[in-house]
């Protein structure tokens, strides 16, 4: 068993020392539960108030996980139909559904379930399906209120943005986009390309400096990259334009 570590604050010793006391001498032990009864007879009220309230709020939090398990099952199947959609790149009716099918897009579930795990998703499709439309920034809208923990989904959200920015010419948006990418769980699969993505953005803005740092970072981090070549002829124009 791990011995517990004492704090060393010369301030807080004596107080420490009491609450040691607590766990070690059976006589101050006692003396503390008398003293916790009498507060308990003197303020039975208060106490009996603040432990209803706490019921209250547990059951308050489980029954808001049971509804919110109940809503994102419906907002799943609603998810269902506008993905099919979007798979056959039927993007207006991924978005807003298919009235004849009785079916309702992207937008309308990220609206009606939103907090649930469905609406979220909804969030990524819809600015994936803005991004392919040409739409950036509606793209942006929905790629940032898009979050999760997935190595892939949320790097790439990351990059998309960055995408969006590029075309709208907002450079700097686009390289703190780009940058949550490359460090958004960095691995030797994905990142080398956001570093890329980063690099020319970069070069976009006229900051050559950063853009040539950013392919050395590839070649010299990401070695075995499938990209690693074109970072280095890329270096390689910045370097013979002085």
């Amino acid at each position: 068993m791990k011995e517990k570590k004492q704090k060393v604050d010369k301030g807080n010793t004596h107080e420490e020392h009491k609450e040691y006391e607590v766990f070690e001498s059976a006589e101050v032990l006692q003396e503390r539960i008398v003293e916790t009864q009498g507060f308990l007879d003197k303020n039975k009220n208060s106490v009996i108030g603040l432990v209803a309230a706490v019921v209250v709020i547990v059951a308050a939090y489980f029954l808001y996980g049971m509804n919110m398990e109940s809503e994102n099952a419906k907002a799943q199947a609603a998810l269902s139909p506008a993905v099919f959609y979007f798979e056959k790149d039927s993007l207006n009716k991924a978005l807003n559904g298919d009235v004849d099918a009785n079916t309702v897009g992207f937008l309308a579930v990220a609206d009606e379930y939103s907090g649930t795990k469905a609406a979220n998703l909804a969030n990524y499709y819809a600015g994936v399906s803005y991004m392919k439309m040409g739409e950036f920034e509606k793209a942006i809208d929905h790629l940032e209120k898009f979050s999760s923990k997935d190595l892939l989904v949320q790097a790439r959200a990351y990059a998309l943005v960055g995408d969006a920015y590029v075309q709208t010419e907002n450079f700097d948006a686009a390289i703190s986009s780009y940058k949550d990418a490359v460090n958004y769980k960095e691995n030797d699969d994905f990142t080398p390309a956001y570093l890329m993505k980063l690099a020319f953005a970069y070069e976009a803005k006229g900051d050559v400096a950063n853009a040539k740092s950013t392919y050395e970072a590839v070649i010299s981090d990401y070695a075995k990259s499938q990209v690693v070549n074109d970072a280095k002829k890329y270096l390689a124009l910045l370097n013979t334009q002085g």
